[in-house]
């Protein structure tokens, strides 16, 4: 995996004006299942309600499925559950966004792969 990431950042390096369409290529069943194991346990959950324990409990065949999903391009994220938590010293409120631990999963992996580029 790192040689691929290492690879891509040297032609990146090298031709700046390149563009990379996809990184579905870099995702297999052991990255995924490391995102999904580094995620802390007993977050808020998102608009189905699913957990990481409930998650873990089909492990193999959730993470099987999102590959397949995410490399024939019929992934969709689920619309985030929008709460309102109270700002610091106000009495007004902010917006605070909770993904669906599906979701979690993806945007960890995808930042991992982005990041070597920054």
């Amino acid at each position: 995996m790192e040689t691929k990431l290492l690879r891509i950042a040297e032609l990146a390096k090298f031709n700046p004006k390149m563009k990379f369409t996809s990184l579905a290529h870099l995702l297999n069943e052991q990255s995924l299942v490391q995102c999904h194991n580094e995620l802390p346990n007993r977050k808020a959950t998102g608009v189905k309600g699913t957990t990481k324990e409930q998650y873990s409990e089909n492990l193999k065949e959730n993470i099987e499925d999102l590959i397949n999903r995410l490399k024939v391009k019929s992934y969709r994220p689920v619309p985030v559950r929008r709460m309102y938590i109270p700002k610091l010293h106000s009495n007004k409120k902010r917006p605070l966004g909770i993904p669906e631990h599906e979701d979690k999963i993806v945007q960890k992996r995808y930042y991992e792969n982005i990041k070597h580029y920054l």
